[in-house]
């Protein structure tokens, strides 16, 4: 699964591979989110030469801050819309056959009070046609008596019963690792911190600037068509290339992480906010509880990390309190926090709650944009996109709009720990979980309070294009969500990893240790009260 452009050491050859190429490329891609590297994928499927480039790190936006879920779209079985819940459905159950490990079945409950809004029965109704839609059952009705002796902790006045049904957890960042990994496999370049500056098009092809960020450097390469799939930022892009910009509508989702002994849940409860009713989840992930999301409307960000606000703590605060009273959450309780912005495509709602999830594609000449969608449609809107392109690419190009996401897999390898196994091979993939297990040199040692093997880190040290240490144990694994001090456990011993495996000297090391301190505290940790 290893890139050759992706070790260490290899960023400045990729960088004059690509400054040096005299060939236009079929389809140059700007955002290495979920989106563009599933358009990525499929493009190269397909034949096509592709580059993908991103101006921060892969899945440093909205794929990295996501809640997780990869949901078959229940509510807009609400709205009226079954064929975007069919299609939803679907591509949970697609991905949970193809990558057991990284998308998993997490069963769902929501609560019923008297008096409030959803009851069982017409909850129930909702999921008659979701299972329906699904091909498989899995609702169930809880009553109070039950549920309460399984989660005493839960809110007992006036509750009527549970509702379980089920959708998908995953790693938002690893999913976009793996759909990247198999891009690269068939031939794509992705280069992170790489920006586009500007694009030029005329009847012969596009003419694109990019800035390696690093250096500041600027180099112009040449394209049949352009992805534009930088989510909330489309429009930066289209400025020039069109006069009727779409509006984009940014909504900030944020969340906190705490112990899972201190609210210990198995499922993830759809739980309503009391000042405003909205759909709230408190769900297991990783060992730990997550609690959220909130989802605010925000100024449009820069190029900037965006973070948890002090009344967005409070409200989450205010929803567990109510939920699972007596529970007295604090400040003291918070491992981490994370914000993302969702990409919404404005319709005019009264607020970003309201407005619909789906996708949106524009043409714009040779550029086409795309902003909007869910994690789980990832697929469906690269083809959408593709399909948007075709007029600008070679006669005959095909794209299979039924092949698997993912290579298969062999048949798994035995292991005296089949969870751990299940979730190396689904993060990474057979081949690279043989290589965890079996290093030698950093052995089975789990990183204190995280689940993550240092054989982990160091592998994705060696083969994931780490430039800051940010990247490293904020996207490619989870120690700086999951481990207290931002996972800065045994920073000697992280040292000696980066000093070995991305052969940083001590000045190096100092300054990323500096910048990966300031960013955490400000942006991953709770904001001052």
């Amino acid at each position: 699964m290893s890139e050759r452009h992706w070790g260490p050491a290899d960023r400045e050859s990729a960088l004059a591979a690509v400054k040096g190429r005299s060939e236009p490329w079929d389809l140059i891609i700007a955002g290495g989110g979920i989106t563009g590297a599933g358009v990525a994928r499929e493009a190269a499927r397909a034949g096509l030469n592709v580059l993908l480039v991103e101006r921060q790190d892969f899945s440093w936006g909205t794929s990295s801050r996501s809640s997780k879920m990869v949901h078959g779209g229940l509510r807009y079985i609400a709205q009226g819309d079954i064929r975007t819940t069919m299609h939803s459905v679907h591509e949970r159950e697609r991905l949970m056959r193809e990558a057991p490990g990284l998308v998993d079945l997490m069963p769902y409950m929501m609560p019923h009070y008297k008096g409030r809004f959803p009851g069982p029965f017409l909850f129930g109704m909702l999921l008659r046609v979701y299972d329906f839609l699904a091909g498989k059952r899995y609702r169930r009705f809880w009553s109070a008596e039950k549920i309460l002796s399984r989660f005493p902790f839960l809110r007992q006045e006036g509750l009527r019963g549970v509702t379980e049904f089920a959708d998908a957890v995953t790693d938002d960042s690893r999913l976009v690792m793996r759909v990247l990994h198999e891009a690269c496999s068939d031939g794509a370049v992705a280069l992170n911190y790489t920006a586009v500056c500007a694009m030029q098009q005329d009847a012969a092809g596009a003419s694109v600037v990019l800035r390696d960020q690093e250096s500041g450097e600027e180099f112009t390469v040449q394209a049949r068509a352009v992805v534009n799939a930088t989510g909330v930022w489309a429009n930066t892009l289209r400025e020039g290339q069109t006069s009727e910009l779409q509006t984009i509508r940014p909504a900030r989702g944020s969340h906190i992480l705490i112990p899972a002994e201190r609210l210990p849940v198995d499922v993830s409860f759809t739980v309503l906010h009391p000042r405003d009713q909205r759909p709230i989840f408190v769900y297991p992930w990783l060992g730990r509880t997550v609690i959220g999301t909130t989802d605010l409307d925000t100024p449009m960000p820069g190029n900037e990390e965006i973070g948890i606000t002090r009344d967005e703590v409070d409200y989450l605060y205010e929803l567990s309190e109510f939920q699972f009273p007596g529970l007295g959450l604090s400040d003291a309780d918070v491992i981490s926090t994370w914000a993302g912005i969702r990409p919404l495509v404005s319709s005019g709602a009264s607020d970003s709650s309201g407005e619909k999830r789906d996708h949106t594609v524009w043409k714009d000449g040779r550029l086409i944009s795309v902003s909007g969608g869910k994690l789980t449609t990832f697929r469906l809107i690269a083809l959408d996109v593709l399909d948007a392109a075709k007029e600008w690419l070679a006669d005959g190009t095909l794209f299979n709009d039924d092949a698997p996401v993912f290579a298969a897999s062999s048949s798994l390898s035995a292991h005296p720990d089949p969870a751990l196994w299940k979730r190396l091979s689904g993060h990474y993939g057979e081949a690279v979980a043989e290589q965890i297990c079996t290093d030698t040199t950093y052995g089975a040692d789990v990183i204190e309070g995280t689940g993550t093997l240092w054989a982990e880190l160091a592998w994705c040290a060696r083969n994931e294009a780490i430039v800051h240490l940010d990247d490293l144990l904020l996207r490619r694994t989870r120690v700086g969500l999951l481990g207290t001090n931002g996972g800065l456990v045994d920073i000697p011993r992280l040292h000696a990893l980066a000093q070995k495996e991305l052969g940083w000297d001590e000045d190096r090391w100092l300054s990323e240790l500096e910048r990966y301190q300031s960013l955490h505290s400000r942006y991953y940790a709770l904001p001052e009260a």
